[in-house]
């Protein structure tokens, strides 16, 4: 059990899941180098949970239909 699951419909086109991992470690990194830590670590957590949810944990292929 996930605690968001981002396997949704909405996240299958390849650029979608770049856009949401590229922009949530991007603003982590602004965070970080206006110092907010906090913010910067929520942020780059964020990256980084939706980085391994959608390329890493099993994403389905094209031909499955059930998410």
């Amino acid at each position: 059990m996930h605690i968001f699951d981002l396997k949704q419909d909405f996240f299958r086109p390849l650029w979608i899941r770049v856009a949401v991992v590229a922009v949530c470690l991007g603003w982590g990194v602004f965070e970080f180098v206006t110092g907010a830590p906090f913010w910067g670590i929520v942020f780059a957590g964020m990256g980084a949970y939706a980085l391994w949810q959608l390329f890493f944990d099993g994403w389905p292929g094209p031909d499955k239909k059930n998410l």
